[in-house]
């Protein structure tokens, strides 16, 4: 007589500790997915942008050089400082510029950390006074040649550090870098204008 034996299937349980690992995932994910559509919809209502500096304006006051090779100049800078955001106060700091002339500095143009309010610009007026500034060969020689061609460029080059809130993502740090030609007719003094902003491109 042939026997059969029959051995009973055993259940395995989940362990309590893995349901609970996948209940926090589970909430973690969930929570990821809906900040992530709050700070796309808070982007799209805010439509943030990045505040920016730029020229708009400029005079060439004064140019002279000697026959010592020695210059004399003045500039009136306007520069701006612009926040686009409508929904956003816009903090600046770290403001710093150098005007130059083929690579020999004439000044520095700062300013103080200072606010801009939503939607709004500020001006800063510059009167840029050198005197005696000497010059190399070369450089007396481009003198020349911009005074006979009735145009002369000078370099306006530095940075910038832009603040402001933007909604769900909280506070936003930028840096901003203007590096431009500032071009005048030195007969009239009038300025050439030029694309020169820290806007981004």
């Amino acid at each position: 007589m042939t026997r059969k034996f029959f051995h009973g299937a055993t259940q395995r349980t989940t362990h309590p500790l893995v349901w609970f690992a996948a209940v926090i995932c589970t909430v973690v994910a969930i929570a990821v997915i809906i900040a992530g559509i709050s700070v796309f919809a808070g982007y799209m209502i805010i439509h943030p942008r990045v505040p920016f500096i730029t020229v708009t304006s400029a005079h060439l006051d004064n140019l002279q050089n000697s026959v010592a090779g020695l210059l004399d100049t003045e500039i009136t800078i306007i520069v701006r400082a612009e926040n686009d955001n409508t929904k956003a106060h816009a903090s600046f700091s770290d403001t710093s510029f150098i005007l130059s002339f083929e690579g020999l500095n004439i000044a520095r143009l700062v300013a103080l950390p200072f606010d801009v309010k939503k939607n709004s610009s500020v001006d800063f007026h510059y009167v840029v006074q050198s005197s005696s500034i000497p010059l190399s060969p070369e450089q007396m020689d481009l003198i020349d040649i911009s005074l006979k061609r009735d145009k002369i460029s000078f370099n306006l080059k530095g940075n910038l550090r832009a603040r402001w809130r933007v909604g769900l993502l909280g506070s936003v740090k930028f840096w901003g870098h203007l590096n431009c030609h500032l071009r005048f007719h030195p007969s009239n003094g009038s300025y050439i204008h030029s694309p020169c902003s820290s806007r981004a491109k």
